[in-house]
């Protein structure tokens, strides 16, 4: 049963497996067991940025597609939602709406920038796409009567999202089961199905070919297999993905913004995140996105305690100053390289 939800795909290490399951009921089960607004957001985070990470590790880690155009699909699916829930009664109709014009939008420009672009190599496409999503951040931007502008755009949701809404009078294990509730299990079983999708691709003969064009693409050309026709079917299908992450982002948050959507902030955080958990492997999306995400969230807090502890010893209480908070981050990202060269994924399955 497990071996076939997993496609086959089986972590191959206890550490892995402990750590695997240990993140999926943490997330599963995060609204009852913590309080306050905060490890809530986090924990949607996590699911949000497992899938997408994971969609991108589908053209870097298995198809060797390097690509900076990521976030431009994942911020068309958060303002198909956003601008579709906010033009008119936030209704479920509208949603769908928004959310089928973002997908048709992604799935056109996915497939202009395939056949375009990835005839050529490496490092060329790679400024094909940064070119492309940095001309939509800026057009994002310059909308504002549409968009927002570079303040962005708040919208409403359905009543049974809003946190107003309550589907029972009575508690359930402490926790009220209100519309912030609805939304973030909506959320979680949304990025599970599209996580669960990811694995089972990679893991389909579709799968071994696009490793096979990662590994040496001229010698799947003379197994026969037309390796841009591959190569533009996992840029369809991994912006396609994206797209689906941002909506579910969207909604989350009940706001969309050039920044917290279309900014290249996020393309950096999904390259160090498939760096962190290993490229070429799921897996390392789940850890990696869970690792960095909480360390974003928390560092400059725990910090923050750290130097109010060390206050007798002005040195380590000045270095360890939450405004440095993004230096010490660099540095555990420096030492995940150096004791996990394959990531941490990679690592894990090695020493099996």
């Amino acid at each position: 049963m497990l071996n076939q939800l997993l496609s086959g795909d089986l972590p191959r290490s206890r550490a892995l497996s402990a750590a695997l399951l240990l993140i999926f009921l943490g997330l599963a089960f995060a609204p009852f067991l913590t309080s306050g607004a905060r490890p809530l957001n986090t924990a949607a985070t996590i699911c949000v940025y497992i899938v997408l990470v994971a969609s991108y590790d589908l053209l870097l880690g298995y198809t060797g597609i390097v690509s900076f155009a990521h976030t431009m699909f994942f911020g068309i699916g958060a303002y198909g939602v956003g601008l579709g829930l906010s033009s008119g009664d936030p209704t479920w109709s509208s949603a769908l709406v928004g959310l089928v014009a973002a997908l048709a939008v992604t799935v056109v420009l996915a497939l202009v920038i395939g056949l375009f672009a990835l005839r050529v190599r490496a490092i060329f496409y790679a400024m094909i796409t940064l070119a492309v999503a940095s001309s939509f951040a800026v057009l994002a931007s310059q909308l504002s009567d549409f968009t927002g502008g570079e303040d962005g755009k708040t919208f409403s949701v359905p009543e049974l999202l809003s946190p107003g809404f309550r589907l029972f009078e009575n508690e359930v294990f402490g926790r009220a089961i209100d519309g912030k509730l609805i939304t973030y299990y909506i959320v979680f079983a949304g990025c599970a199905l599209l996580f669960l999708f990811l694995l089972r691709l990679v893991n389909s003969p579709f799968g071994r070919v696009l490793q096979a064009i990662r590994e040496n693409e001229f010698r799947a050309e003379a197994l026969g297999y037309r390796t841009v026709v591959y190569r533009v079917w996992a840029n369809c299908l991994a912006a396609l993905v994206a797209a689906l992450a941002g909506a579910l982002m969207a909604l989350w948050l009940r706001y969309v913004g050039p920044k917290t959507m279309l900014g290249f902030e996020v393309m950096t955080d999904i390259l160090l995140i498939v760096v962190i958990g290993g490229m070429g492997t799921m897996y390392g999306a789940v850890i990696g996105a869970t690792l960095f995400i909480i360390a974003q969230n928390y560092l400059k807090a725990l910090m923050s305690q750290g130097s109010s502890a060390l206050e007798g010893v002005p040195l380590l209480a000045q270095a360890l100053h939450p405004d440095r908070w993004m230096l010490w981050l660099g540095v555990l990202f420096v030492l995940s390289i150096y004791f996990f060269p394959t990531g941490i994924v990679g690592k894990l399955r090695n020493k099996r």
